[in-house]
């Protein structure tokens, strides 16, 4: 009612504009999150996934393999950043170890860094740079007497 103890009627336009500010509301949140995602996402997870898809037995089964052979890994941060790994291996001689790691941006916004790993034991790794802050795709390349693992973890 108004005033003057008249009631308004609810018209065709009073609806247009309730169903204009309704679409306005939903474009305008769409058009904010989509800024979002695409300024918040700075790579891919794999290039094709088609193919990932494709690869994806053989690579469980790799796994299943490594682990069978008595590969095994704890990859972690220590308290200034520097990436540890704890590396569980077949039996062989000492020397023939080999080990390479690459710490990955998990968004790809900065370029890769390549680790060097020193021993800290007989099965302790530490990489002699610290990574920088945010989260970063480890992955721990291992050859010994022959053998090949390969191991990968989000750290940060």
């Amino acid at each position: 009612m108004t005033e003057n103890g008249v009631k308004r009627q609810f018209t065709g336009w009073h609806m247009t504009a309730i169903l204009v500010s309704f679409f306005l509301v939903v474009v305008g949140v769409n058009l904010v999150m989509a800024r979002f995602a695409i300024s918040t996402f700075g790579g891919t997870v794999v290039d094709n996934s088609y193919v990932a898809s494709q690869e994806f037995n053989r690579w469980l089964d790799d796994a299943a393999a490594q682990r069978k052979a008595g590969w095994a890994a704890t990859i972690s941060l220590d308290h200034i950043r520097r990436v540890e790994t704890l590396l569980t291996r077949p039996q062989g001689p000492e020397a023939t170890l080999s080990l390479t790691a690459v710490a990955t941006h998990v968004l790809g916004r900065e370029a890769p860094v390549k680790l060097v790993l020193f021993p800290l034991g007989k099965d302790m790794w530490r990489s002699t740079q610290p990574l920088p802050t945010g989260r970063w795709e480890v992955r721990v390349e291992a050859v010994h007497a022959g053998s090949r693992a390969r191991f990968q973890t989000v750290l940060g």
